[in-house]
């Protein structure tokens, strides 16, 4: 049965919420098959019953994440009519949005337990935290997810991603290829991260501009970054002096998330791990926030939980 039903939106800027000539509106007809007038601050829906309230539903996340950040892309649109749809994904409840850090290509990215909630409002609260833990706990994603969250609302003007090039013992010079040859395997899961939350042209658009920047550690000396999201990955790998420098790269408005495992520290024996000093150093640092996982937040397969436990098993019994 068509029925018509018009929806307020009082309070919320139509502007962004509409689009630019009604854009996003056009998205959402074209997907539902429905009739859709935007006027001032109300929307007027023509369609059968069921897809008025699939409609209505869209709208009111939407009105939601436009409250929430004062901006919508028509990746956002598609993004959440696709969740709606899904039959997969209920509506998220007010508290569950609060823990949505990224609207992605396919599908939204959320804080999924404890630790990752408590680290989500860590950033929230801290212009720097530390992620410390275990391997699949998210502690990456996430933070990649919160930057390119920043970026589009226009919080800060560009990305720096950044890795050091230390990992199992393995030699730079004794790799083959040129120089970024022999860095992107390093860098790759920073990418890998990147192509699961942003569509493949807005991304390449961003890199080639430099809006978006994945950089080994050592490219990071002697620069100071304003405006800027800067993430240190497996940080558990650089030095107490690179830790420092760094840190030091913040300028004005400018936020950093440096995560990693203790557990896995690849560095020669005779290196301090900058991410183990740095707990003693920065504690207690007002604006600098330290959220620690454990084997309960692990988000991977649920075997990565096993392993975890059986190695911490083994690691007693070495000791004991």
């Amino acid at each position: 049965m068509e029925i018509e039903k018009r929806i307020r939106i009082d309070g919320t800027n139509p502007v962004v919420l509409f689009g630019f000539n009604d854009a996003h509106m056009r998205v959402i007809e074209e997907r539902f098959g429905a009739s859709i007038i935007a006027r001032g601050e109300s929307i007027l829906i023509r369609g059968e019953d069921v897809v008025v309230d699939q409609i209505e539903k869209v709208l009111k996340e939407l009105v939601f994440i436009v409250n929430k950040t004062d901006s919508l892309s028509e990746r956002d649109v598609i993004t959440v009519m696709d969740i709606m749809t899904s039959g997969s994904s209920p509506e998220l409840s007010p508290d569950e949005l609060d823990n949505v850090v990224l609207y992605a290509k396919k599908d939204y990215i959320k804080a999924k337990t404890p630790g990752q909630i408590s680290y989500l409002r860590q950033i929230r609260e801290n212009d720097i935290v530390f992620a410390i833990g275990p391997a699949g706990t998210g502690k990456t994603y996430l933070a990649v997810a919160a930057a390119a969250a920043a970026l589009r609302k226009h919080e800060v003007l560009k990305i720096v991603l950044t890795r050091p090039a230390v990992e199992a013992g393995e030699s730079l010079g004794f790799l083959p290829g040129d120089f970024r040859e022999k860095v992107d395997p390093y860098l790759r899961p920073l990418y890998d991260a990147l192509d699961d939350m942003l569509p493949a042209e807005k991304l390449k658009s961003y890199i080639e501009r430099r809006t978006i920047e994945i950089v080994p550690l050592a490219y990071m000396r002697g620069r100071t970054l304003n405006n800027a999201f800067i993430i240190l990955d497996e940080a558990q790998n650089a030095t107490s002096m690179q830790m420092k420098m760094f840190l030091t790269r913040m300028g004005a408005n400018s936020r950093a998330i440096i995560t990693g495992d203790i557990t896995q520290i690849d560095l020669p024996s005779r290196s301090v791990s900058g991410l183990v000093e740095i707990q003693e150093v920065l504690n207690g640092v007002e604006g600098v926030g330290f959220q620690y996982f454990d084997k309960s937040d692990v988000v991977r397969h649920r075997l990565v939980k096993n392993i975890i436990e059986a190695y911490e098993r083994f690691a007693g019994e070495q000791n004991g």
